[in-house]
C-alpha cells in the first residue's frame, strides 16, 4: 500500500505518467514527461518498505521478422551466399538490396520486402541458403509494417524481367525498382502505365512510350547512349609506324606460370554455381544420340558491309559484331526448317514446334560457361540482335546474368573461334535439338568460278543435331542456307520482315 500512494503521489506531481523504467530494489527511478524529471531516493523505498516493490517496462510495437528466401523459379532449392549488401545493425527499406545469390543457373539480388533494422545474417560468405530458410532477421517498426513471408527477388537493375511487387490502389503492379526509379524520376504513376510484360508487368518501354505519347518526344532507341571521346589530334608520322606496328603478329598471351619447384597440396572443393549446372546439363545430354555436319562459309562479303555499318552503330551506342548476323542468318533458316527449332519429350513421343527463336550464345565467363539468350529473334532486326547482345554480355562479364536471360533457349551458337580453334563437336544443351559452334576466321587462298586464285575470309561451322528426330540430309539443308545468307548478306533482305 504504501508503494501505491506513493506512485499516486508522483503521479499527481509530475501530470500524466508516460513511462516507469525498472524500479528495482535499492535503486533509483525516473517518471518522465517532457522536460520533467521526478526521482526517488533509494532509501526511501529502503526504509518504508523493504519486501515489496513493482516493476514496468516499455512497452514495444516492434517485432523480428525472420525474411525468408522465396522459391525463385527453374526448381531450384538451393544457392549460394554470393555478397552481402548489409551487416547487422543497417537499417533497410522496402527493395533496399539486401544479398547476391548464385544458383546453378543465374545470380540473383535479393531485395527487402520491410523497412527496418537487421538484426541477424543467418549465412556467411559462399555458404548454402535454402528456399523457405530465413535470411535475416529484420526488426521492423510496428506491426502494420510485417506484410506476409514473401521476399521480393530482382535480378540486375539493368535486366527487366524479373518482377516485383507493390500495392497500388488496390491491385498488384508488377514492375523492376529500376523501372519504378524511372518512372519516379519523371513523375509517373505506374497506376496509369499499360503494362506490356508478362502478368502485365510494366516494362522500360512502357514507361518510355508513355512519356513520349506525353511529351510527344522521339525517343532514341538507346536510352543511355555512349559518350563518344573526343580523338586526339595524332601525328602522321606516326600513325604509319603504328600501322606497321599493326602488322607484326603479336605474341598469344599466356596465363600467370607457376614457379618450377614450388609445390603445393592437394585441394578437393564442393561443385557449386555453374559448374554444379554444367553437370547437370551435360548428364543429360549424354542420352541424346549426337550427329555432326561441318562446312566452312566464306565471309569475305559479309565483313565489307559490317565494316560500312560499324560505323553507324556505333553512333547509336552499339557495338556491331559478326554474332548478330550469324544469330540473324540462323533465325531465317529456322523457318524453313522449324523442326531444328524443336523439342522433344523425355519418352521422345511428341515433337513441341517452338514458335519464339530464343537463340542462345555460349559465353565464357569468370564463374565459368554460361548460355544467355536472345529471345524472339524472328521478329527483331540485326541491329535490335547487337544492342541486346551487347547488354547480355555486359551482363555475363559482371556475373549478373538474371534467371530469364539464361532460361527458355530454343537453339544455340557457340563463338567458340574468338577463343581459338577451327572445328568443334559442341555438345547439345537440353531440351534443345541443335547447336552450332563457329571457327575463327582466316585468310585462305580458294578458286573462284573462273579458276583464279583469290583471298577469302573463310571460318568453320561445325552442328550437332539429335538424331532421334534429325536427319543428316535437313541439317545439311539448313546448313546451305545459312550460308548462303552470310555468303550474300543481301539476300537476307528478301526474307527479313
Amino acid at each position: 500500500m504504501a508503494a501505491a500512494k506513493v506512485y499516486r503521489g508522483c503521479c499527481r506531481a509530475v501530470g500524466q505518467l508516460v513511462c516507469v523504467r525498472h524500479i528495482r530494489l535499492y535503486s533509483s527511478f525516473h517518471l518522465q514527461k517532457a522536460k520533467y524529471t521526478l526521482e526517488l531516493d533509494k532509501s526511501m523505498w529502503k526504509d518504508r518498505h523493504q519486501h515489496r516493490l513493482f516493476r514496468t517496462t516499455v512497452v514495444s510495437h516492434s517485432q523480428i521478422v525472420q525474411f525468408k528466401l522465396s522459391d525463385i523459379g527453374e526448381g531450384i532449392t538451393e544457392v549460394t551466399v554470393k555478397e552481402w549488401y548489409v551487416k547487422e545493425g543497417d537499417i533497410v527499406s522496402q527493395f533496399d538490396s539486401i544479398c547476391e545469390v548464385q544458383s546453378d543457373k543465374a545470380s540473383v539480388t535479393i531485395t527487402s520486402r520491410y523497412d527496418g533494422v537487421i538484426k541477424k545474417l543467418h549465412y556467411n560468405l559462399d555458404e548454402i541458403a535454402y528456399v523457405g530458410k530465413p535470411l535475416v532477421d529484420i526488426e521492423t517498426d510496428a506491426l502494420k509494417d510485417v506484410a506476409s513471408e514473401e521476399d521480393v527477388v530482382e535480378t540486375p537493375a539493368v535486366s527487366h524481367e524479373e518482377q516485383t511487387h507493390q500495392e497500388i490502389k488496390g491491385h498488384k503492379t508488377l514492375a523492376t525498382p529500376a523501372v519504378r526509379r524511372l518512372a519516379m524520376e519523371n513523375n509517373i504513376k505506374l497506376s496509369e502505365v499499360i503494362g506490356t510484360g508478362k502478368d502485365n508487368r510494366i516494362l522500360k518501354e512502357d514507361i518510355l512510350n508513355y512519356l513520349a505519347k506525353q511529351t510527344g518526344a522521339i525517343l532514341p532507341l538507346s536510352t543511355k547512349p555512349k559518350m563518344m571521346p573526343s580523338l586526339p589530334k595524332t601525328d602522321p608520322a606516326h600513325d604509319k609506324l603504328e600501322e606497321k606496328t599493326a602488322k607484326i603478329p603479336r605474341p598469344i598471351s599466356m596465363p600467370a606460370s607457376i614457379p618450377i619447384g614450388v609445390l603445393g597440396i592437394d585441394k578437393t572443393e564442393a561443385l557449386a554455381g555453374f559448374h554444379k549446372a554444367m553437370v547437370k546439363t551435360m548428364t543429360i545430354a549424354l542420352k541424346i544420340p549426337h550427329f555432326g555436319y561441318c562446312d566452312e562459309v566464306d565471309l569475305t562479303q559479309l565483313i565489307k558491309l559490317r565494316e560500312e555499318l560499324k560505323s553507324v552503330a556505333d553512333a547509336r551506342g552499339v557495338k556491331l559484331s559478326y554474332m548478330p548476323f550469324f544469330i540473324k542468318a540462323a533465325s531465317l533458316g529456322l523457318l524453313h526448317y522449324p523442326i531444328l527449332n524443336a523439342s522433344v519429350d523425355e519418352n521422345c513421343q511428341n515433337i513441341t514446334y517452338k514458335a519464339s527463336h530464343n537463340i542462345g550464345v555460349a559465353m565464357d565467363t569468370g564463374q565459368g560457361l554460361v548460355v544467355p539468350n536472345v529471345k524472339n529473334v524472328q521478329i527483331h532486326s540485326v541491329f535490335e540482335i547487337a544492342s541486346e547482345l551487347n547488354r547480355l554480355q555486359n551482363l555475363g562479364s559482371a556475373n549478373q546474368l538474371g534467371t530469364n536471360d539464361l532460361t527458355g533457349g530454343t537453339f544455340t551458337l557457340s563463338n567458340i573461334g574468338t577463343i581459338g580453334g577451327t572445328y568443334a563437336k559442341p555438345v547439345i544443351l537440353p531440351p534443345e535439338v541443335a547447336i552450332g559452334a563457329l571457327g575463327k576466321v582466316q585468310v585462305l587462298p580458294r578458286f573462284n568460278s573462273a579458276g583464279e586464285v583469290f583471298k577469302a575470309q573463310i571460318m568453320n561451322v561445325s552442328w550437332s543435331a539429335d538424331h532421334r528426330i534429325i536427319d543428316g540430309a535437313t541439317m545439311a539443308r539448313f546448313s546451305n542456307l545459312w550460308k548462303s545468307y552470310l555468303e550474300n548478306p543481301a539476300s537476307m533482305l528478301l526474307d527479313l520482315k
